[in-house]
């Protein structure tokens, strides 16, 4: 299968390593990854901020360079700028562009998928052959959560990782409080919430937090490396590309 990756702006500018593990692990998996110059951001902060109408030409952009017949699917490793492209760039692409570009997001958004639905309902794949050997939990972020329902697909994933001890996350399905700039608009009460996140986490004695949002892992990173708590944040992705290093004498 041709996969086009999509980096995603975070991913890009503060979080490469897992746009990278993405890459490596689709590829392990046997398929043929390619990478479109021409990818910008998918407009979500512009729609989330009230600006629809700025978002045009970042959603027509998405159209055209993924656009491509020859690729088969596109990954992103963020259930943020996913939902973004299934749910959002219709909604711009009818109030502010033409039928042409209506019918573009109609194909285009229906071949992106997030990694985890990517390898579980497309490839049909739950054991990737990742092995990582570390106490971990899993924090289902909101928009993978509630607007593309992967449901458990994260967790089906680690639990094939070798040597992982995935330990539950209280009140997993509690946002940690970030919601793009709903946490600078926000700040007390996205300040509140992270520290329920927080200490949740600290709750299982996990060395790692993993979440399929670079977005989310920032936020509860900062909070956790504000604490000194010494656990760390990780994309699920870089969990699945991890594999186990064998020394030869």
């Amino acid at each position: 299968m041709r996969v086009a990756l999509f980096a995603t702006c975070i991913g890009d500018t503060m979080f490469p390593d897992a746009v990278k593990a993405t890459a490596l692990l689709l590829t392990r998996l046997g398929h043929d990854v390619v990478f479109p110059s021409g990818q910008t951001c998918c407009g979500q902060m512009h729609v989330n901020t009230g600006y629809q109408p700025g978002a045009l030409p970042l959603v027509a952009n998405y159209a055209d360079t993924f656009g491509d017949a020859s690729i088969d699917a596109v990954v992103a490793p963020s259930g943020s700028c996913v939902g973004s492209i299934r749910h959002q760039h219709e909604i711009v692409a009818e109030r502010y562009g033409t039928a042409s570009l209506c019918g573009q997001v109609q194909t285009v958004k229906a071949k992106t998928f997030e990694l985890s639905e990517f390898l579980v309902d497309v490839l049909g794949v739950t054991d990737v052959g990742a092995h990582f050997p570390h106490r971990v939990t899993y924090h289902p972020t909101c928009h993978s959560l509630r607007m593309l329902r992967v449901g458990d697909k994260p967790l089906q994933l680690l639990r094939n990782v070798r040597d992982i001890d995935l330990v539950e996350l209280p009140e997993a399905d509690s946002c940690c409080g970030f919601g793009g700039t709903f946490a600078i608009k926000n700040a007390e009460t996205s300040t509140a919430m992270l520290a329920d996140k927080i200490r949740h986490v600290a709750d299982t004695g996990a060395e790692f937090c993993s979440a399929g949002d670079s977005s989310c892992l920032m936020h509860i990173g900062g909070g956790m490396s504000r604490l000194q708590m010494g656990a760390k944040t990780i994309h699920l992705a870089e969990i699945l590309a991890s594999v186990e290093s064998r020394v030869h004498a």
